[in-house]
C-alpha cells in the first residue's frame, strides 16, 4: 500500500487523541437541550400571540373590521369571481410550465430545491433534534441497503472518472459539460450519505465539509475544503474533495489521495477504539470506514491509470479481503478490468466464478466478461461459412450462448463494441441494463475485445439475432409540486369556466361558503345557501326560469 508524503510527522503528533470514556454527559446532550428549548420557545410565543390578539380585540375593533369585510364580500359581483379564478388559473399555469421546464432541464423541482437549500436553514433546519438525527442514521442505513438490492435502477459507476483531472479536461477542449445536473446531484447525495454522519456538528472541520458536499458551485466546494483543512489538517474528506475536483492531473490526484489515506487511517483507528460507546460512535465508524475504502479504491484506480496495474490489483484484492460486506462499491468490476489489462484470464475466471452468481446483482461487466472468456477460446478460428457447413462445436456453442446471455442482459453494448455508435465519456451513475451502462462498459473494455483476435467478429455474427429493445430509461417520477401546480391550474380553470357560464349561481355558493365559516360569531351570521336559492326563485338567467331543479340540471 502506498504511503502518503504530504503530511509530516508533526501533523501526526499534533492530532488530538481519541477521547477517553468516562462519566461525562452522553453524546448528543447539546442537541437534546436545543431541541427542548426550541419546542418550549415556539409554544410560548404561540400562547403569547394568542393572548395579545385577545387583549387587543377592542382597541383594534376586530369585530367591526370583520363585519366590514363581510359587507365587502357580499357586495362583490360575479365578474370579480370570474377575474379572480381566471387570474389564479393563469398564475398556477405559469408556475406549472416553469416547474415542468426546470425539472426536465435540471432533474428536480425548483420549489423543492429552494425549500431545502434556502428556506429550511432560515427555519432552523440546521439544528438537528435527536429524532432527526436518529431518522438520518436510519435513512443512511436504508440507503446503503437499498443500493445493495438487485432491483435498484440507478447505480454508481464503479469506473467513474475524476472530475478535475478527466471530466474537466473535456470541458476545456470542447467547452461542453460532460455530466448532467441530475448525475451530479446523485453524486452529491452519495457524498452526503457516505462522508457525513450525525457527529459532524461536534467537529468544526466536519461541519464545514458537511456544507461543502451540499454546495452546487465547484469553486465554493473547493474553498470550503481549504477552510476545513485550516481548521483540521487531518480532515480526510477535504483531501478527497480536492483530489476529485481541483487536481488537474492523475499525479496530483494520487498525491492528494495519499494524504487522505494517511489521515483516514488515523481517524479509522480512533473510531475502532470507541465504536461500542454509543450509536453515534458506531455511525462515525461507518462513515470513517466508507472514507477509508473509497480512498483506497481511488488510489487503486490512480495506479491503474498510471500504468502500475499490478499495484492496483493488489490494493483491490486487499480491499475485498478486508471489507467483504461493502459490495456496494463494486470493487470486483475494477479488479476485472485491471486483470483483463494484465491478460490474466485465469484470474479473471476465478473472480467471475465468485461474483457471477444468481444471488448477486448482474452487470454488463460480469456478463460480457464471461462471454469474452468463452469467445477467446474459439474466436481466432471461427468462420461463419465453416460453421454453417460443419455446425458449431461444443466450445463455439458455449461462446454463442454466453454472448446471447450477455445481450439478453444489456442489448445496447454490442453497438458500442462494434463501433456502430459513437462513444462518449461515461457518466458517474449508470442505469442497469440501459444505454448508460453500455457506454460505461464499452469505454473501458473495448480495448480488451479488440486485443482478442476474432472476438468482435464472433460478437457481430451472434448478437443481431438476439437483440431486442428490452432496456429503456425509466421515466422520472414527477415531483409533488409539479403535480400540485397542474391540479391547481386545472381546478381553477374549471372554476373560472363555471363562474363565467353561471355567474349568479357561483356567487351564491361563494358567499354561502364564507357565511358558513363565519357563522360562529353572532355579528357575522348571515343567511345560508338555501335562503339565497329561495331568494333567486322566479328570476331568470340567460332567459330561463331559475329553480332548484334547473340548478341541479345545470351542474
Amino acid at each position: 500500500m502506498a504511503d502518503g508524503d504530504g503530511l509530516g510527522e508533526a501533523a501526526v503528533a499534533a492530532a488530538s487523541p481519541a477521547p477517553a470514556p468516562g462519566p461525562s454527559l452522553p453524546l448528543g446532550w447539546r442537541e437534546r437541550l436545543r431541541a427542548g428549548l426550541a419546542g418550549t420557545w415556539a409554544s410560548l410565543w404561540f400562547v403569547v400571540g394568542l393572548g395579545l390578539l385577545y387583549s387587543l380585540r377592542v382597541p383594534l375593533r376586530l369585530c367591526e373590521n370583520l363585519a366590514a369585510v363581510t359587507v365587502f364580500l357580499n357586495s362583490l359581483t360575479p365578474k370579480f369571481y370570474v377575474a379572480l379564478t381566471g387570474t389564479c388559473s393563469l398564475i398556477s399555469g405559469l408556475i406549472f410550465i416553469f416547474e415542468y421546464w426546470y425539472f426536465h432541464k435540471h432533474g428536480m423541482s425548483f420549489i423543492e430545491q429552494v425549500s431545502v437549500n434556502h428556506l429550511r436553514p432560515l427555519m432552523g433546519g440546521t439544528e438537528r433534534s435527536i429524532s432527526e438525527s436518529t431518522s438520518l442514521s436510519s435513512n443512511r442505513e436504508s440507503e446503503t441497503t437499498r443500493q445493495n438490492l438487485s432491483e435498484c435502477k440507478v447505480w454508481r459507476n464503479p469506473l467513474n472518472l475524476f472530475r478535475g483531472a478527466e471530466y474537466r479536461r473535456f470541458t476545456w477542449v470542447t467547452g461542453k459539460e460532460p455530466l448532467t445536473y441530475y448525475d451530479m446531484n446523485l453524486s452529491a447525495q452519495d457524498h452526503q450519505t457516505f462522508f457525513t454522519c450525525d457527529t459532524d456538528i461536534l467537529h468544526p472541520s466536519d461541519t464545514v465539509m458537511q456544507k461543502a458536499w451540499r454546495e452546487r458551485n465547484p469553486l465554493a466546494r473547493i474553498k470550503a475544503a481549504y477552510q476545513a483543512l485550516e481548521l483540521n489538517n487531518d480532515c480526510a474528506t477535504a483531501y478527497i474533495l480536492l483530489a476529485e475536483e481541483e487536481a488537474t492531473t492523475i499525479v496530483d490526484v494520487e498525491r492528494l489521495f495519499k494524504q487522505a489515506l494517511k489521515a483516514g487511517e488515523m481517524i479509522y483507528r480512533r473510531s475502532q477504539q470507541c465504536q461500542h460507546q454509543s450509536p453515534q460512535h458506531e455511525a462515525q465508524l461507518r462513515r470513517d470506514t466508507n472514507v477509508l475504502v473509497y480512498t483506497k479504491r481511488r488510489l487503486a484506480m490512480c495506479a491503474r491509470k498510471l500504468g502500475r496495474i499490478r499495484e492496483a490489483v493488489k490494493i483491490m484484492r486487499d480491499l475485498m479481503k478486508e471489507f467483504p460486506p461493502l459490495t456496494m462499491w463494486n470493487i470486483h468490476e475494477n479488479l476485472l478490468e485491471s486483470l483483463l489489462e494484465l491478460q490474466a484470464y485465469a484470474d479473471v475466471q476465478a473472480v467471475l466464478a465468485k461474483y457471477d452468481d444468481i444471488s448477486l446483482p448482474k452487470s454488463a461487466a460480469i456478463c460480457y466478461t464471461a462471454a469474452l472468456l468463452k469467445t477467446r477460446t474459439v474466436s481466432d478460428k471461427f468462420s461463419p461459412e465453416t460453421a454453417s457447413r460443419r455446425g458449431l462445436s461444443t466450445a463455439e456453442i458455449n461462446a454463442v450462448e454466453a454472448i446471447h446471455r450477455a445481450v439478453e442482459f444489456n442489448p445496447h453494448v454490442p453497438k458500442y463494441l462494434l463501433e456502430m455508435k459513437s462513444l462518449i465519456l461515461p457518466p458517474e451513475h449508470i442505469q442497469k441494463r440501459g444505454d448508460s451502462e453500455a457506454v460505461a462498459y464499452a469505454f473501458f473494455h473495448l480495448q480488451h475485445w479488440k486485443r482478442i483476435e476474432g472476438a468482435l467478429n464472433l460478437l457481430q455474427c451472434t448478437w443481431e439475432g438476439t437483440f431486442h429493445p428490452v432496456s429503456v430509461y425509466p421515466k422520472k417520477e414527477l415531483p409533488f409540486f409539479i403535480c400540485f401546480t397542474a391540479g391547481l391550474c386545472s381546478s381553477t380553470a374549471m372554476i373560472a369556466l363555471l363562474t363565467h357560464q353561471f355567474p349568479e349561481i357561483m356567487s351564491v355558493f361563494a358567499k354561502a361558503g364564507y357565511h358558513e365559516t363565519s357563522e360562529a360569531h353572532p355579528s357575522l351570521r348571515t343567511s345560508t345557501l338555501a335562503s339565497h336559492l329561495d331568494s333567486l326563485k322566479g328570476q331568470k338567467i340567460h332567459g330561463q326560469d331559475l329553480s332548484l331543479s334547473s340548478l341541479s340540471d345545470a351542474f
